[in-house]
């Protein structure tokens, strides 16, 4: 172990499929492979350390959930009230 406590890894038989994805994420995110292959362990282990900042809604897709009340809600708050419009 090294002073400050990390310890080095050698990962072997790495898929092709996962070296392409981290070294595709290295260039999008213009990081080091070390430092990437790290991050996504950390996110992937759900190791809580700094919350992860997104800046989109990837997270959300797929997560929809039919609900015939929500729906009924909604086509509530589209009716015209014929009273307001004069």
């Amino acid at each position: 172990m090294k002073k400050n406590g990390s310890v080095q890894y050698t990962l072997r038989e790495v898929p092709p499929a996962v070296d392409k994805a981290l070294r595709r994420k290295c260039r999008r995110e213009g990081k080091s492979l070390n430092l990437t292959a790290l991050e996504t362990l950390r996110t992937g282990l759900q190791l809580h350390g700094e919350p992860v900042r997104h800046n989109d809604l990837d997270f959300l897709v797929g997560s929809w959930v039919e609900d015939s009340k929500f729906d009924e809600a909604v086509r509530e708050q589209d009716k015209v009230d014929p009273g307001l419009w004069r």
